[in-house]
């Protein structure tokens, strides 16, 4: 199947570019290429493409506030945004984060990493940038820690601890999906296949009434998840 790519920076090279990185290859097809907030807003919901590939500063509307319409809590349909970045460790990327982005692509990657962000992102696989994005998260969630708010992850919009709890084998794959691991790559370190991978992260996505990936790592970090994964590693083999 062709995943299709919409394309919004207002920097003409830019564009230029990933369209001849992307439309190169045999499955994508770039299905709009736009220099503007308002022109992305317009024409991603007129196409419903894959992938919405963004750039933070753009005139008029930026990055953040098109994220917040197209994949936000209050868009009705969302779509899958991957925001690409100059800045890792930035507010911004934040605001973006709690918008509802699926990750985040540093501009000074390579072009086999863009095209393997957009597959990702169209696959709902993998973080994108894990490194950029576990590093965010896990950030986000010390800032209100310290900031004395009484619960983790006041940073964040990810959702609160479940009503339906989560079984012992989908926390185990949330931790790994929280620190940045792949659907192949929980399945090899769970020595599951990938079949129950899926079969374990739709059923925690329903429970977390999560959009993405990132929201599911996103609860991990706010609810002290992942400091249990010293003892996930200990003993998952023994929950198999």
């Amino acid at each position: 199947m062709t995943t299709t790519i919409l394309i919004a920076d207002d920097q003409p090279m830019i564009r230029s570019a990933y369209g001849m990185i992307l439309g190169a290859q045999p499955d994508m097809e770039v299905v709009a290429s736009v220099a503007d907030g308002a022109t992305a807003v317009r024409e991603a919901r007129r196409l419903r493409p894959d992938v919405c590939l963004l750039d933070i500063r753009m005139p008029g509307l930026d990055g953040l506030e098109v994220t917040r319409l197209l994949a936000g809590p209050q868009a009705p349909d969302p779509l899958r945004v991957l925001i690409a970045t100059t800045f890792d460790l930035d507010e911004y990327v934040y605001r973006a984060l709690r918008h509802g982005a699926c990750g985040f692509l540093l501009k000074d990657g390579s072009p086999a990493l863009l095209v393997e962000a957009v597959r990702a992102v169209a696959a709902d696989t993998a973080l994108i940038s894990p490194a950029v994005t576990v590093r965010l998260l896990r950030h986000m969630t010390d800032a209100a820690d310290r900031a004395g708010d009484g619960r983790r992850g006041a940073a964040s919009a990810g959702p609160d601890m479940p009503g339906q709890p989560l079984t012992a084998r989908e926390l185990d794959v949330v931790r790994l999906v929280a620190r940045g691991r792949t659907n192949e790559e929980v399945a090899a370190e769970l020595h599951v296949s990938l079949s129950t991978v899926k079969t374990h992260l739709g059923s925690v996505q329903r429970k977390l009434a999560a959009r993405n990936r990132v929201e599911i790592a996103a609860w991990a970090w706010e609810n002290g998840v992942c400091a249990d994964q010293g003892e996930s590693d200990g003993n998952r083999q023994g929950r198999r």
